[in-house]
Order: structure tokens, then C-alpha cells, then sequence
């Protein structure tokens, strides 16, 4: 990973960062074996991908979402006022039948298209509980895709997308041969713009791949419509103030 110095023009250059080393082996293991008592508690299916907004559930997630390490980076990269938008744990497991039935997988996509968000502006922290490598269908991305603002979104045709209602961006859209592997040990962490086209393939492997994304938005964005499923968001101030108003305020879960 690239000195601080040099991590804001990558982002703004390439709309990613990658390979950020945030927790320690230990760290991680404690994260990881608390997701495992929520995986075994709520079931596969829902693990998968249902877990959404889960730091007004769990401690854990509302540290993982908070801890000061991420927030000094995200800081650098969108400034000292931070509303952390939601977080959602994203899980791809092995296919019963064998990894070469695997077919869970997430499609060509920008995360700022369905949010309702105005302006479109929101930034992610990936992060990852679990190895995250090509063979068990890493994030990847398209190097320079954010600078172009939202694009045209379709429903996907392909069974198996994760994606909440199915989304997809035309495949003449994307060129494939640009797309960055975002290969991630356990602690480490990336971090994305909404705008930047990503996707992932699927689980062809004997592992499951978890992460954690936490979405961060400035405080001068406004809710313009509903997020893809029918909900406003609760933005809660984790670092700086709120100086606009935007969202009604929402109580911290937990001690920062």
C-alpha cells in the first residue's frame, strides 16, 4: 500500500485503494469469531447477504465501523465530517454441489445508483473477515469508472446475483480487460467510491469469503428518494459535526 501521502490522489485518480493494513491478526480473529456467533445464530441464507445495518445490533460491527484507524483514512479521503450511511456484511460460500457449480455472484454495478443519495457521493470501506482472493471471488474494479458520474443500470439476466433488486450495468459498458483484482487479507482493508464500477465472481472455492462494508457519506448529501429497498437511511456523526441537517438524528449505538 502507497504512503497516506499519496493515498488521495490514487483514490481520486482511480476511485479505489487497496491492501490498507488496518487490524492485527488478533484483532481480526476476535471480529471474526463474533460473526461467527451471528452466522450460526441467524443461518446461512440470511448471513449471505441480509445482514445490513447490524452496528445498532452488535458492538462488534459498530467497532469495526468506527474504529479510529478507518476513520483517519476516510477522513483523508473525504474530509473531517463523516456520517457513517450503513454497514452490510457480504458473505459468498462454497457451493454444495462443488466449485464448479458455483453461481452466486455479485454483477457490474455502482453502489451510488440505488441509495437515493443527492449528490451521488459516498465512499466504502471494505473489510475483510476472511481471506479475500480471485478464487473465492474477490472485489473488482474498474480503474477510473467514478469519474463519469451514474450510469445506466439494467436487471441482470444472469441467475445468482446478489445485487438487492438485481442490478446490473450493460455489459457493453464495461471493459473486462481493465478490471483490478482487489485481493485482501484478513484486518486489511478497501475502500471504493459509489460511483466506481465494481463486481465480483463467485466462490469457487472450499472457503468462505466475508467482509464488512461500512458506507461513510459528508454531511452536505440529502436523502432524494428511497434506498433500494424502500427505507430512509439513519446516518449517525462518527467524526466531526453535522453542520447541515440533512437526515434526522440518529443516536450512536455504542460509546465511540
Amino acid at each position: 500500500m502507497q504512503p497516506h501521502e499519496d493515498l488521495v490522489g490514487a483514490y481520486e485518480r482511480d476511485g479505489f485503494v487497496n491492501a490498507i493494513d488496518i487490524f492485527s491478526r488478533e484483532e481480526i480473529d476476535t471480529y471474526r469469531a463474533a460473526f461467527n456467533r451471528v452466522e450460526s445464530h441467524e443461518g446461512l441464507e440470511r448471513a449471505q447477504i441480509a445482514l445490513q445495518a447490524w452496528h445498532f445490533k452488535e458492538e462488534f460491527v459498530w467497532k469495526l465501523a468506527t474504529d479510529v484507524r478507518i476513520l483517519n483514512i476516510m477522513a483523508e479521503i473525504m474530509g473531517e465530517d463523516i456520517l457513517l450511511l450503513s454497514t452490510h456484511f457480504f458473505c459468498k460460500y462454497p457451493e454444495p454441489d462443488g466449485p464448479e457449480h458455483a453461481s452466486k455472484f455479485v454483477a457490474w454495478h455502482q453502489d451510488a445508483t440505488y441509495w437515493g443519495l443527492d449528490p451521488s457521493i459516498a465512499h466504502t470501506a471494505w473489510i475483510a473477515i476472511d481471506e479475500s482472493d480471485v478464487e473465492n471471488g474477490c472485489m473488482q474494479v474498474i480503474p477510473g469508472s467514478h469519474t463519469s458520474g451514474i450510469t445506466q443500470h439494467d436487471v441482470s439476466s444472469r441467475e445468482g446475483n446478489l445485487l438487492s433488486i438485481n442490478q446490473e450495468i450493460p455489459s457493453d459498458q464495461i471493459d473486462e480487460s481493465r478490471a483490478v483484482n482487489l485481493e485482501l487479507h484478513p484486518g486489511q482493508i478497501s475502500i471504493h467510491d459509489g460511483r466506481l464500477f465494481h463486481a465480483s465472481q463467485p466462490n469457487r472455492s472450499t472457503r468462505r469469503r466475508c467482509g464488512l462494508t461500512a458506507r461513510y457519506i459528508p454531511p452536505h448529501v440529502k436523502q432524494a428518494k428511497l434506498n433500494s429497498v424502500g427505507k430512509k437511511w439513519a446516518p449517525i456523526v462518527v467524526r466531526g459535526k453535522d453542520r447541515h441537517g440533512n437526515f434526522e438524528v440518529t443516536t450512536a449505538p455504542f460509546a465511540l
